[in-house]
């Protein structure tokens, strides 16, 4: 899996594409929480569930399925009283907080792969390009030589890339609100 740095790094970059009186830090903090819910399988653990079950990690919490669902319930509740664009926007952002989760793990070079389709399809799946380090599960093994080259890897190939997307989605979002408003000052 990717850290958790990662994941929310990616919710932060994706909220730029939103305008801001839609995804505000309020919703930039829901994002970056949906962005590391999927992770919360591991607690499966404890319960006997296995890697490969359904809701194993990287499994039912990892698929688009649950993305859905998470993403748009939580959106609901959340934005109550919000106009439907509002509650839709913020239905979107949350549904592609959560799955990019899965794309990222996906990325990466260990485990069994993610259940993309779960529970209509519990194959698991990986990207055929892998460059991203897997990060231990656990906090002690993360604060070590191989977090650190966890870090690295996600730097270069999550961390970067997402303030690069990041930057390119605040700039569109701005032209765009630039063009709106200049639309509406016209006689």
């Amino acid at each position: 899996m990717a850290s958790a740095l990662s994941h929310a790094a990616v919710a932060v970059a994706l909220g730029q594409g939103f305008r801001q009186d839609i995804v505000t830090a309020r919703w930039l903090l829901a994002g970056m929480a949906c962005s590391v819910v999927p992770d919360l399988d591991v607690l499966g653990y404890f319960a006997g569930i296995q890697y490969g079950d359904l809701w194993g990690h990287r499994g039912m919490t990892h698929s688009l399925p649950f993305a859905a669902v998470w993403g748009g319930s939580l959106a609901a509740v959340l934005s109550r009283g919000s106009s439907p664009v509002t509650r839709a926007s913020l239905a979107l952002y949350l549904i592609l907080c959560t799955a990019s989760h899965g794309v990222l793990d996906a990325l990466t070079d260990g485990g069994l792969g993610v259940a993309f389709l779960s529970p209509f399809d519990t194959t698991r799946y990986f990207f055929p390009f892998r460059p991203v380090a897997v990060s231990p599960i656990g906090v002690r093994e993360f604060f070590g030589h191989w977090g650190w080259l966890v870090l690295v890897s996600e730097g270069q190939w999550i961390l970067l890339p997402a303030a690069v997307m990041g930057l390119g989605l605040r700039r569109l979002r701005r032209s765009r609100d630039y063009r709106s408003s200049s639309v509406r000052q016209r006689p």
